[in-house]
């Protein structure tokens, strides 16, 4: 038994909208936050089943923002169109590293990251296993902040349409990979918003 006592275990719940903590009464049918009147539960309802759905589905948008083409550069009514991977490679065979491992890890690594993961603390609440759990907490933080990070292939794509955009001579587009590349950054950050870390806690 450990010598602190948990809120659960005296009664309390945390608002998940403005984050008070007030008394549970759960034998009265619910609790109503006094401060911004939004419904309160112990645990975020239906946290499981509902990552699980978001990291099925980032898994699935995965595969298509990987091997689809991510960008169109047309020139002189000429179309080329590079996937992700094929940046990567140009960076490094003209020698700039620093740009092609920056691309690499936020385009390719972080996602997979997330993904793994997510998938190892939605299988950690599900088999209840006890150990490592300091370490699985500070992964799902870690998971959470750097979700926002892998935003940028589209940010580099956004802001080449802008800069270079030149009509028949030169311009840039985004490509379908685009699309399910958001997708993939959009649901793991909705899995990870959506999981309840506590869950971790309860085994």
């Amino acid at each position: 038994m450990s010598d602190f006592l948990t809120a659960r275990e005296a009664g309390l719940a945390l608002c998940h909208d403005c984050h008070k903590l007030i008394p549970w009464q759960h034998e009265q049918g619910g609790t109503i936050c006094p401060r911004c009147g939004a419904d309160v539960h112990m645990r975020k309802p239906h946290s499981i089943s509902r990552t699980w759905a978001l990291v099925i589905t980032a898994v699935i948008l995965l595969v298509p923002a990987n091997v689809l083409p991510i960008m169109e550069v047309d020139s002189m009514g000429s179309a080329a169109y590079s996937t992700i991977l094929d940046g990567i490679i140009y960076f490094f065979e003209e020698g700039s590293y620093a740009i092609g491992i920056v691309i690499l890890t936020a385009s390719v690594l972080v996602p997979c990251f997330k993904i793994i993961g997510i998938v190892l603390i939605l299988l950690s609440v599900h088999f209840r296993w006890k150990s490592w759990l300091r370490h699985k907490t500070l992964l799902f933080r870690v998971i959470g902040f750097v979700g926002r990070w892998s935003m940028l292939d589209i940010f580099v794509i956004a802001l080449l349409q802008v800069l270079v955009n030149f009509g028949y001579l030169t311009s840039i587009e985004s490509a379908p990979a685009a699309t399910y590349f958001t997708g993939v950054v959009l649901t793991t950050m909705f899995a990870a918003i959506t999981f309840d870390p506590r869950l971790l806690w309860d085994a």
